[in-house]
Formats: C-alpha cells, structure tokens, sequence
C-alpha cells in the first residue's frame, strides 16, 4: 500500500526546478518581464497622445503668465510714476527718469511710456475704436509677445499688447480693452 501512495505522489510533489530542468535554456520568467515591439509601439503612441494634449494647454498657461506678469509690472512702474509725479509736482518725460533702469517686460521689450500733457503728444496716443485717447495723463504698455504696436488698440500687431488704460482703471491685454 505504501508502494502505491509512492508511486501517486510522486510527480506531484516533484520539485519545481527538477519539472522545468529538462527545458532549455531560456526559461519563462525573462520572457514574460521583456518587452514587445507592439508594446512599446503603444507606450510611446500614449506619450505622444498626451504631449499632444500637454503641450498647447500648457503654452497657454505660460502665455497667460507673461501677461498677468506684464500687468503687474504696468501697475508697479504707475506707482513709481505717481511718486515721482507727487515729488516733482510733474510727470517723467521718459521712464529713464525713475531712476530704476530699464524696465523691461516679461518677453524682454522694453515697456512704452508717452508723456500726453504735452499739446503735441496728444498725436502719439493710443486710441481704441474712436480716436479719443485711452488716457489723458500718460500712455504706459507692453508691446506684447510681437513686440510690434500700433496707435489704435484694434490694429492686430496691437491686440496682443498690455495697455493701461482709462488713467489706471484698466490694465490688461489690448484685445480685452
């Protein structure tokens, strides 16, 4: 009986190394952690989907950055103007006067600024849709990431500019005004 429970149990309980030695030499757990050309076909085709999706939304991002970065120093330089204009009893002639170097906006122009209590400055500044001025102290902007400009805010090489408008009351992109 003994000869029988032997003979019964005997391949079942075999080691796992003895069932798999007569193989040869690859063995099935190198296989199964490598990859397939297939595989990876699909792996990269995901990354390029989402890089797809990634890269425009986060462009966006960056370019919404620039500008809330132009607006802020827009009302940053206003504030140096407003000191100076409370010390002098005037406006700077040019944003050299400040005496803060140049400033330069975050697509590395340098920023406009026009002086229009002067009669004949009055020519040279900005102006919406109508040609009544956006300001009536003193034009100060960006020229955006084209770096061109022009008088009217709805000429397109404008509409990408941060403007300071309404003397202050508005600071943002041209396109917005």
């Amino acid at each position: 009986m003994s000869d029988k429970s032997e003979k019964s149990a005997g391949p079942c309980r075999a080691p796992i190394r003895q069932v798999f030695a007569g193989r040869a030499s690859t063995s099935i757990v190198p296989r199964l952690a490598a990859f397939t050309v297939i595989e990876l076909m699909i792996a990269v085709a995901i990354v390029a989907v989402i890089a797809t999706i990634a890269v425009p939304s986060y462009s966006g991002h960056i370019d919404r950055a620039k500008v809330t970065q132009a607006q802020g120093d827009i009302v940053r330089i206003e504030r140096a103007i407003d000191q100076f204009s409370a010390d002098k009893r005037a406006l700077p002639d040019a944003l050299s006067d400040l005496g803060q170097g140049e400033f330069l906006d975050p697509w590395g122009n340098p920023y406009q600024y026009q002086n229009l209590s002067d009669s004949s400055a009055k020519d040279k500044a900005r102006q919406n849709e109508s040609p009544v001025p956006i300001n009536s102290d003193y034009d100060l902007y960006s020229t955006g990431q084209d770096g061109q400009s022009a008088l009217r805010l709805t000429v397109k090489s404008s509409r990408d500019d941060v403007v300071r408008g309404r003397n202050g009351g508005f600071v943002g992109l041209a396109a917005e005004f």
